[in-house]
């Protein structure tokens, strides 16, 4: 048999990444009991729905890995992507804090241990209007939370980035109140939609992506996904996180994509995914109403924006 070196093969011969992760996906749904393409259009989007997927093409993986908002490492779109290379991800660990019956501090791998690993393709929104699809890989985070068991007055989880301005140049500026601090209402916390990321396009997750792990929330705007997670606490009031605190006017706890609401300086109604010329008109909660929308039933998501 001829085997060709590397550099020999064409490009066309090589499986499109995209295509590669909808077959593997594809093949794990149709294990719940019955070959997806095999169901009825009508039913193929209720299974959609059902397992959170995307039904969008993914953005390409180097567009994913260079156009990032992380600005412990800088301000600029490649800043992360330049200067991420200076983060240390192994050894991790994540301390857990507050009410909950199995406080302390926990290596990674052991926090996210016994956790079924889920690939998910999520739309993601940007509230400064462009948007992306992304293929997660991560664990949900309603399984690490019943492993740690929190008790009756836990009501918000909260999360904590690394503080280390010698491995994040960007924390030596004031541009917003170190470190990043984010939050999640308990039962938003264990919506099945929800995960601690640990990779994208089947891949260890890059460090400007976030890595070693990272929150993702696909029904609010990205900045609600935390990065570099290094503290979780469950506490019985809800947290004032980094984006309220400099910018309250524009950016509340709850950070649901709501396109009616226009922030101070733009509107929301549209967004750009990246890859595509004209913009699109922007989902309610991202597109993923069905699965959400009831987690806040009898809010005026105008006021808790």
């Amino acid at each position: 048999m001829l085997i060709r070196r590397a550099p020999d093969i064409r490009s066309s011969e090589i499986t499109d990444e995209a295509l590669y992760l909808d077959r593997r996906r594809w093949l794990a749904l149709a294990g719940v009991g019955v070959g997806m393409a095999l169901l009825p259009e009508r039913l193929r989007a209720a299974a959609s729905r059902l397992y959170g997927q995307s039904d969008d093409k993914p953005t390409r993986y180097e567009v994913v890995t260079t156009y990032n908002n992380y600005y412990e490492f800088g301000t600029r779109k490649d800043d992360p992507a330049k200067h991420a290379l200076s983060l240390k991800t192994r050894p991790w660990t994540i301390t857990v804090e507050g009410d909950v019956k199995h406080p302390g501090a926990y290596a990674i791998d052991d926090l996210i241990k016994g956790c079924p690993v889920v690939e998910r393709t999520y739309r993601m929104r940007c509230v400064e209007g462009w948007s992306m699809v992304v293929p997660w890989m991560g664990v949900q985070l309603q399984a690490v939370i019943k492993k740690l068991e929190p008790g009756t007055k836990a009501k918000f989880v909260v999360f904590t980035t690394l503080l280390d301005p010698k491995q994040m140049p960007g924390q030596a500026s004031d541009i917003l109140e170190w470190p990043y601090v984010e939050g999640l209402r308990l039962d938003e916390a264990v919506h099945p939609l929800t995960l601690l990321t640990t990779g994208v396009y089947g891949k260890p997750l890059p460090n400007q992506n976030g890595a070693p792990i990272r929150l993702t929330a696909p029904w609010k705007y990205g900045f609600k996904g935390g990065k570099s997670i290094v503290r979780i606490r469950f506490l019985p009031s809800q947290p004032r996180t980094t984006w309220m605190i400099a910018y309250p006017a524009a950016y509340g706890f709850y950070a649901n994509v709501n396109p009616t609401v226009d922030h101070p300086d733009w509107s929301q109604a549209k967004e750009r995914r990246l890859g595509e010329y004209f913009r699109r008109p922007t989902l309610m909660f991202n597109g993923y109403a069905d699965q959400v929308a009831s987690l806040y039933n009898g809010m005026d998501l105008r006021v808790n924006y």
